[in-house]
C-alpha cells in the first residue's frame, strides 16, 4: 500500500495540473470507488461539476483537492482520495484510450489534461467530504473522515513531545506504534522498518520502555527516510503504484531493511532477518537490532 512519500509525489505531481482548474463533468464508471460518499455516484459526479480545484493537500496516507465554496458563507468540501492498494490518479490528454481498469474520471472546461482514477483492485476509494477544524494545525482545516488521522512526521503541526507521551503509555511495540494513524500518520511496513533500521531499534521494543532519546532518534529516522524516498519518487515493487504521469520510483534499489531477507547488513553484514509481524513482515538485522528480552509482539 502506498505510504507517506508516494502518496506526497502523487499530491505534487496534482498540486502542478490540477490547481485552479475548473471541472466540466465527472464521470463514476464503478460505483466501489465512491463507495464511503454517502450520496453515491450521480451525488459526487454533480458535486464536482463546475467547482475549481484548489491546491491539494495530504496528511499521511490521504491526500484532498479543497474545492473553491460555492458561496463565501458555506461549508469548505475537498475530494477525498485514499489510494489503497492499488489505485492511481493519473492525468493525460483527455482522448487517450481508456485504462481497463478506470473507474471515474473528471474532465476541466479548459479542454486540457484530464484526471483519472484507475484502481485495479478496487479498495481506494474517493469521495466529497465537508472541511472542519484540524485538531492539530491551528487555523487549518482537513476533511470531516479524516480528523481522527494524527499529524504526519513531515508537518509542521506534529507534536513530537505527545507523540513520546503517547508512546509511554501504550504499552505495545514500537512497530505496532508507528503503524498506529491516531498516533503518528503516513507511517506503514516499508518506512517503519527502515526507519527502525536506522535508529538500530528492534521492532518490538516495548514503547513503555522507550526514552525521549530513543523516540527522538525513530523519528528522525522516519524523516530521513522518507525524504530519501521522496527525492526518487517513492517505492515501486510492481505497476500498481505510479505518479500522476504514470511513472514508477525509484526507492526500492535503495531499502536496507524490508525485503531484503537473508541478505547482508549493510551496516554490519550479518543477514537480515525475517519474522512474522500482524500477518506480514518485519524486516530487521539481529546485530544491529537485537531482539529486546521483554517483547511486545
Amino acid at each position: 500500500m502506498p505510504e507517506l512519500p508516494e502518496v506526497e509525489v502523487v499530491r505534487r505531481g496534482l498540486e502542478s495540473w490540477t490547481t485552479g482548474r475548473t471541472v466540466a463533468s465527472a464521470e463514476v464508471l464503478h460505483p466501489r470507488s465512491v463507495r464511503r460518499h454517502a450520496g453515491g455516484p450521480a451525488d459526487f459526479a454533480g458535486r464536482l461539476a463546475k467547482r475549481t480545484m484548489l491546491a491539494p493537500r495530504r496528511r499521511g496516507k490521504y491526500l484532498w483537492i479543497p474545492l473553491q465554496a460555492e458561496d463565501e458563507g458555506g461549508p469548505g468540501e475537498a475530494v477525498l482520495a485514499h489510494l489503497g492498494m492499488s489505485g492511481q490518479l493519473l492525468v493525460g490528454e483527455p482522448g487517450r484510450e481508456r485504462e481497463k481498469h478506470l473507474r471515474v474520471r473528471v474532465g476541466f472546461d479548459d479542454d486540457g489534461l484530464d484526471l483519472r482514477f484507475v484502481d485495479q483492485r478496487t479498495f481506494g476509494h474517493l469521495m466529497v467530504a465537508d472541511l472542519v477544524p484540524d485538531a492539530f494545525a491551528e487555523g487549518a482545516l482537513v476533511p470531516e473522515p479524516i480528523v481522527h488521522i494524527a499529524a504526519d512526521p513531515l508537518e509542521d503541526a506534529f507534536d513530537a513531545e505527545a507523540f513520546y507521551r503517547a508512546l509511554r503509555r501504550r504499552k505495545t511495540g514500537i512497530k505496532r506504534a508507528l503503524l498506529d494513524q491516531s498516533l503518528v500518520s503516513g507511517v506503514g511496513n516499508i518506512y517503519a522498518d527502515e526507519a527502525l533500521w536506522r535508529a538500530r531499534l528492534h521492532w518490538a521494543r516495548p514503547t513503555e520502555t522507550m526514552s525521549r532519546s530513543d523516540a527522538a532518534r525513530v523519528l528522525e529516522a522516519a524523516r530521513e527516510v522518507m525524504a530519501a524516498a521522496l527525492e526518487v519518487g517513492g517505492t515501486s515493487f510492481d505497476s500498481l503504484y505510479v505518479n500522476v504521469n504514470g511513472e514508477s520510483g525509484y526507492f526500492e534499489r535503495s531499502l536496507d531493511a524490508y525485503g531484503r531477507r537473508d541478505e547482508p547488513c549493510r551496516r554490519c553484514g550479518s543477514p537480515i532477518r525475517r519474522d512474522e509481524f500482524m500477518n506480514r513482515s518485519s524486516y530487521s538485522c539481529p546485530v544491529c537490532q537485537p531482539r529486546p528480552r521483554r517483547a511486545r509482539y
